[in-house]
């Protein structure tokens, strides 16, 4: 049986922890996650995701660190860290500094959202969305001292359909991670995977995502608006500025060019709110949501709006 230590916080990595601790073949020495942090209006103290799912009676013992210099934690995992065979780390939330990785006998394995070199970073299901990708996938890898550039031990693909928005892209490839790491995992600690470098002339680069991210530029095409605005549902979400006030543009599709309008003007055609794109290109917003008011239809919304246009 092998022993690890699992590192993760959000729901990308419950259907993985889900799946490690369900196989036999591991033994969880503890789960590492994220303290509980106040979520929503109201700041109610909220656990993250990956800790709900950790019943009482597996009998796993749980760590919350707010650095992973406070001194309890770094007596418990230099304790167990060289007993592990591996620690797994999934949206975790930190980095791990040289001395965490050095502990497990075969180093940390990290499962990506995105297939790498391409899209290294915070944010790669968004980002593989609004650059029209066809494609995404998780890279399971080595970690290293640099940001998802160790080598590679598997990769899993998946196609990005049309209509995919961040949170569906997100979700199957969450369901990848859980169907397919722990066999990958075993076969790489029994020693029959040998991790491949990165090709890293090819590295492409995402950020961090903030919700000022999610302002609309009128100057980009409507293409790249649409695709923008898929990709960043539900977070950060898409905006524009309406009437002094943040107008939420949840979905929106491309209608017909219209080079006589400019960029950024605001009509409507066949009772649907349009947006003028560059290159003529039109933006049609088929739901929205006005600050403080519920989300609604685009024809909904031009009913009680008559300064649309």
């Amino acid at each position: 049986m092998y022993k690890i230590v699992f590192f993760g916080t959000s729901e990308f990595a419950v259907p993985s922890l889900k799946a490690l601790m369900d196989d036999g073949r591991f033994e969880i020495l503890g789960v590492v996650t994220q303290p509980d942090r106040p979520v929503g209006r109201h700041a109610v103290l909220t656990p993250p995701a990956v800790k709900l799912e950790i019943p009482a009676q597996a009998g796993i013992q749980i760590l919350q660190p707010e650095k992973l210099k406070d001194e309890s934690f770094q007596t418990w995992i230099k304790g167990v860290g060289p007993e592990c065979d591996a620690f797994v780390i999934i949206s975790y939330g930190k980095i791990l500094p040289q001395w965490l990785l050095d502990l497990p006998k075969h180093g940390v394995i990290n499962v990506h959202g995105s297939l790498l070199p391409r899209w290294r970073g915070a944010s790669p299901i968004q980002a593989a969305i609004a650059a029209g990708d066809e494609k995404s996938g998780i890279t399971i890898m080595q970690l290293d001292a640099y940001m998802d550039h160790g080598s590679i031990i598997r990769q899993i693909e998946e196609p990005i359909h049309a209509d995919d928005i961040g949170s569906t892209l997100h979700d199957r490839l969450a369901e990848s991670s859980g169907k397919y790491l722990p066999d990958i995992l075993s076969d790489f600690l029994d020693g029959k995977i040998q991790p491949r470098e990165q090709d890293h002339t090819a590295a492409t680069y995402c950020q961090t995502l903030a919700r000022e991210d999610g302002k609309l530029d009128f100057t980009k095409t409507a293409t790249q608006l649409e695709r923008l605005i898929r990709a960043y549902n539900p977070w950060p979400g898409t905006w524009m500025d309406f009437d002094g006030q943040r107008l939420k543009i949840i979905s929106a599709r491309i209608g017909a060019e219209d080079n006589a309008k400019s960029a950024g003007q605001k009509f409507s055609r066949d009772n649907t709110p349009c947006l003028a794109c560059a290159n003529g290109t039109i933006l049609e917003i088929t739901q929205l949501q006005p600050e403080g008011k519920s989300a609604m239809t685009g024809a909904e919304f031009l009913r009680g709006k008559r300064n649309w246009e």
